[in-house]
């Protein structure tokens, strides 16, 4: 992958943006999948909200038909009083248990939501192309994981329920107002009006903020990635001060948006809070008012004069209306940065897959005596084959064969004509014949790396691709296994256009060995098991004596059982890379691809190698990447690249007779060493 300059990334910002539209839909259908939690969850909601509600309009009852009646009484009558506080525990008790409940189960469903969205990101990252890990950031993927999906867990788990309970306890709160005073609940409201405006304007700056800081969290931990990975480099060539200064300036920008964001998020609550005291003052001077002066009042529940415990019922009830309010803006903050967090999580989950409408599949088979008979088994035999689809009679390659020109149409028609297929048509025999027919490529259309190229390997020849840097090596294999394909031309397998293959069994047939070698945490025998999850220990074993990895892993602490961690960071380089070789020769495919598989090896280990290597390529058709061209003098091929184009093809002799490119190129590194 490309990596974009300091000065280019330190420009980036994140832009300001919303949410995307439908996101909490989405959300909300992963939260449905827990019905019956979700519905206990709604009811213990409202009985929690109800009885806060009721515990306020005891208050009034409590106070003008309990408490007052019983002031000034020689032999008061406390049966009635203690009562009623039974049940106003009794109600408290039911409310606390309801809050208890919804607040338990309230875990198991922003968890069992998490769980479900978190599988389905990463299954889905699986069927991603290449071009997708090419062209975003590592770290930022992460950063889904991990920062995303924590902010939805906030969510989940206190704002969606908190904003829920507080409406419901809003509601609850404004129609006992409106039970018992109708002229100090529409003052209540006005007042209300007032502080939504406020808080309204808020919450919007502070809602796009929180996007900008998700996505700036991104940013940052791509980056991060980026510098841990290349941290030797980055010592190296003493870069160390301009990579903390791009950090710098990456940091500043989280900074400046997680600061604009939770300073207007922090200040919403005070603000609130403020202004429900100033509600509450000016409603008990207005209640002490009115109860002076004796002015009337009325309610759902009837008219009558205003009593003292009406207006303590009311200054408790406007709290329980205005102080919902602040929590819902306080949580709105939250769900805007978990809507941002979401929005990223799903744009992950939309990207599109890997498209595959191939239908021939590789099968195993035994071959008659005729060579030609092919017999599909569920065991190896050795022999493999391509099957074609009930529908496939093989004339769909061969018709789009015929319409290239010149070289490129005869190569596409030998293809045809050396193919083995079996007498019905269905099966045909993998060789290994690959070939490229006015194949042109571009990462970027626009610009092709690739020109018109056009070129064969037969079965079981080793083909070496020579050239410097950017030639086009390593782009002509990732089109061999379709990690990318191509914009024009044809490229051809058994005779078998490989638009037509099926991917997996397309990338089963090739094995494939990067200069970039990835070891997994485990045990070394498991990441050697890594090319082919059913094969034995004893299979693994011998892979490695092949590829002569045998000798230093029995050295290991434990062997084969010694367990690897950190991309097998205790490892040298060479040996990460011979058990990179053996995993590949595990597998056992009939092709080969060796992407400098020798280059982080010393000279004395390539020696060694070497034979392994032989030995794994022998009867494989094989494609072989070298800058180091001693190791590719053996080649029954190879072929010259230059900016895209063949310019030289023939074996070692014959390039050097022609005193070419590969000649200056070959004596050039004679000379170096």
């Amino acid at each position: 992958m490309r990596k974009k300059d300091m000065t280019a990334q330190q420009k980036e910002k994140p832009a300001m943006q919303k949410a995307t539209p439908g996101t909490t839909k989405r959300i909300f259908s992963y939260i449905f999948r827990y019905k019956w939690q979700v519905a206990v969850i709604v009811v213990c909601i409202l009985i929690s909200a109800a009885a806060q509600a009721a515990s306020a309009l005891f208050l009034q009852t409590l106070i003008d038909q309990y408490i007052l009646p019983l002031v000034g009484r020689d032999n008061p009558d406390w049966a009635p009083l203690v009562h009623i506080l039974v049940l106003m525990g009794c109600l408290y008790a039911v409310g606390t248990f309801a809050a208890w409940l919804w607040s338990w189960l309230i875990v198991k469903v922003e968890q069992g939501t998490l769980r479900d969205i978190r599988d389905q990101m990463f299954a889905h990252q699986q069927h991603l192309p290449i071009r997708y890990f090419d062209s975003h950031g590592h770290g930022d993927t992460m950063s889904r994981y991990t920062n995303d999906t924590d902010t939805l867990r906030q969510a989940i788990s206190q704002s969606f329920p908190q904003m829920f309970s507080s409406v419901v306890a809003a509601l609850a709160a404004l129609v006992s107002m409106l039970w018992l005073s109708v002229p100090f609940t529409l003052f209540t409201l006005a007042f209300t009006v007032l502080l939504i405006v406020i808080v309204r304007k808020i919450v919007t700056r502070s809602g796009l903020y929180f996007v900008k800081q998700q996505q700036a969290i991104g940013s940052v931990n791509s980056f991060v990635e980026e510098a841990v990975d290349g941290q030797k480099v980055v010592k190296v060539f003493n870069h160390e001060e301009a990579t903390a200064e791009a950090f710098r300036a990456r940091n500043q920008e989280l900074f400046e948006a997680s600061a604009e964001a939770n300073t207007y998020g922090n200040v919403t609550m005070p603000v609130v809070g403020n202004m429900g005291y100033m509600l509450y003052v000016i409603l008990a001077i207005l209640g002490g008012l009115a109860g002076v002066m004796g002015w009337g009042n009325f309610g759902l529940a009837g008219a009558g004069p205003l009593t003292l415990g009406t207006i303590i019922s009311l200054l408790t009830l406007s709290r329980s209306f205005i102080n919902p309010i602040g929590q819902v803006s306080m949580q709105f903050n939250m769900v805007m940065m978990a809507l941002a967090g979401a929005s990223r999580i799903f744009a992950l989950m939309d990207e599109p897959v890997e498209s595959d409408d191939g239908s021939v599949q590789l099968v195993s088979v035994e071959l008659g005596p005729d060579g030609r008979t092919m017999t599909e088994v569920d065991h190896e035999t050795g022999h493999w084959a391509w099957k074609r689809a009930a529908d496939d009679d093989g004339t769909r390659s061969l018709a789009a064969a015929a319409k290239l020109r010149g070289d490129a149409r005869q190569v596409a028609l030998k293809a045809k004509e050396h193919a083995i297929t079996s007498p019905d048509g269905r099966y045909t025999l993998l060789q290994g014949d690959v070939r490229f027919t006015d194949v042109t490529f571009g990462y970027d259309p626009a610009k092709p790396v690739l020109h018109d190229i056009t070129w064969f390997a037969k079965p079981g020849q080793k083909m070496a691709l020579v050239g410097a840097t950017g030639a086009g090596k390593t782009t002509i294999t990732n089109l061999i296994n379709r990690f990318y394909d191509i914009q024009e031309g044809q490229i051809l397998y058994d005779g078998i256009d490989v638009k037509n293959i099926r991917k997996p069994d397309l990338r089963r047939s090739l094995g494939i060995v990067l200069q970039d070698v990835n070891l997994f945490t485990g045990t070394v025998i498991d990441n050697i098991r890594y090319g082919r999850l059913d094969a034995t220990d004893e299979e693994c074993v011998q892979a490695a004596k092949l590829t002569n990895a045998d000798s230093f892993i029995r050295m290991l602490p434990n062997g084969y059982q010694t367990v690897l961690e950190g991309d097998g960071s205790g490892l040298s380089q060479g040996q990460r890379q011979l058990i990179s070789i053996a995993r590949a020769a595990v597998a056992d495919p009939p092709a080969m691809i060796l992407d400098e598989a020798t280059s982080s090896i010393d000279t004395r280990t390539e020696e060694v190698v070497q034979k392994g290597m032989d030995n794994l390529m022998k009867g494989r058709t094989t494609f072989v990447i070298a800058h180091r061209l001693s190791t590719v003098r053996n080649s029954d091929v190879i072929m010259v690249l230059d900016h895209g184009r063949i310019i030289e093809r023939g074996n070692h002799e014959e390039l050097i007779a022609q005193h070419g490119e590969y000649y200056q190129l070959y004596t050039g590194a004679l000379e170096l060493e």
